[in-house]
């Protein structure tokens, strides 16, 4: 029986993981040393506590069999949806209404949700495997429009995004065909790119272009919108009458994906103006800094210019445990949460860097590794969108830091400081435990 027990447990996974907690807790330490060598936080202290507690998580989630949470994943979608709502009406932080306090204490509710929404539309991919494909993407999309919308009017683009990450990778392994994920990703991608290319030409290029004029100009913007909608509704009736001719199709398919981006890139800036012109101003610049920090870099750019700084201060091995000066002197903004790779980068340098690295990618072959051999579909969903939540944290947070990426403010998992953060990730290692344990139907 204890064999059994101790089998449940992934020990390499299990070491990967450790071995960033270890060194997060090291440099929320260093991150709370002042220029003199004192130390007066006690973060550090609470993440270990944190730790602790999540291990607890792990071990349980992984001795349970996953299976049995199916019959529950309904049930705790209405819990998401109804921690979503309440976190609307708590007190604002750093302008986002993400938190809900409980004493002293404080708990980011989105963080879970991102557990509650895999199981959720896992049940749905599950119970829906034999049903009709394009049917199972579009309900898949409306499942994930509740949580997405929830927390962008928070507003928290950050954790959004990696709902989407989420999405995508659930149907990359749900079967369903490639081409329609593609037409609802590359809809997406154009939506964003409606929403931030006036944003680009104002703040980078410094000039304008009649295509910028339409997407500025209200008036204008509907008659492209209804001129796009009529062309595809056109291609749809011509696609029904021609059946064997391709060409209506393609103005359909094309012509609805434009019309389809304009509806909801302006849906989005309304989206993001909801708190009053400055927080759409505020967003927006997060996603177009990135391209060129020096344009505001008193602004928006002051922390992707301070961040490259102290990265690159860490040369090849770095300034040693403690002696990152650019740190204890409060020059790196968020040196124990958003950056705290660069905290790293600073004192262990590109080895140090190498080493996050590699017990990431670990992480990512064990996950994968977990999907490729569970043979129940239900595990499978899952595992990949724990993938995803592994995956984007990863590469949104250390893309970031370096400037490859816009700054949205989500943590590095296992490493930033946080116990909702910290918790969700221990609880997604013990699930992938389980379900590499219980891998067969059988079992």
């Amino acid at each position: 029986m204890k064999l059994k027990v101790v089998q449940r447990f992934d020990f390499i996974l299990l070491f990967a993981v450790l071995a960033l907690i270890t060194l997060g807790v090291l440099f929320i330490y260093s991150a709370g040393v002042d220029s003199d060598g004192a130390s007066s936080s006690t973060q550090y202290i609470k993440q270990m506590i944190w730790a602790g507690t999540g291990f607890v998580f792990m071990a349980v989630l992984a001795i349970i069999d996953y299976r049995s949470f199916e019959k529950y994943a309904s049930y705790l979608f209405l819990v998401l949806i109804g921690l979503l709502v309440l976190v609307r009406f708590s007190k604002a932080v750093n302008g986002a209404h993400s938190w809900i306090g409980l004493g002293s204490i404080k708990i980011q509710p989105s963080e879970f949700c991102k557990l509650f929404f895999i199981l959720f539309l896992a049940k749905y991919l599950n119970k829906s495997k034999n049903s009709n494909q394009l049917k199972r993407l579009v309900m898949s999309i409306l499942i994930f429009m509740v949580p997405f919308g929830l927390i962008m009017i928070q507003p928290d683009m950050g954790t959004a995004s990696v709902f989407f990450v989420i999405l995508f990778f659930m149907l990359l392994f749900s079967g369903i065909p490639l081409r329609y994920i593609m037409l609802f990703f590359v809809w997406a991608a154009l939506t964003v790119y409606l929403l931030v290319f006036p944003e680009w030409f104002k703040r980078i290029a410094h000039t304008t272009n009649p295509l910028v004029s339409v997407l500025t100009n209200v008036k204008l913007r509907m008659i492209f919108t209804l001129a796009f909608g009529a062309v595809c509704a056109t291609g749809l009736v011509g696609n029904f009458i021609y059946k064997e001719s391709r060409y209506f199709y393609w103005i359909a398919y094309c012509s609805g994906l434009v019309f389809a981006a304009l509806i909801f890139s302006y849906i989005g800036g309304l989206v993001l103006n909801i708190g009053g012109e400055a927080k759409s101003d505020y967003w927006l610049k997060r996603l177009v800094i990135f391209m060129d920090p020096e344009i505001d870099p008193r602004g928006s750019g002051w922390q992707t210019l301070k961040s490259l700084t102290t990265v690159g201060s860490g040369g090849l091995f770095g300034k040693g445990f403690l002696g990152g000066r650019l740190i204890h002197s409060g020059y790196l903004p968020e040196a124990n949460t958003d950056f705290i790779f660069g905290s790293l980068a600073e004192e262990f340098g590109f080895v140090g860097a190498v080493l996050v690295f590699a017990l990431y990618l670990v992480i990512f072959i064990r996950n994968l590794s977990i999907i490729k051999n569970c043979t129940i579909p239900f595990g499978i969903y899952i595992a990949s969108g724990i993938f995803g939540i592994f995956f984007w944290h990863f590469v949104e947070n250390v893309g970031m830091v370096i400037s490859c990426m816009p700054i949205t403010g989500i943590p590095l998992m296992f490493m930033s400081y946080g116990g909702s953060s910290l918790w969700t990730a221990m609880a997604a290692i013990g699930l992938l435990m389980s379900i590499r344990y219980i891998k067969y139907d059988f079992a």
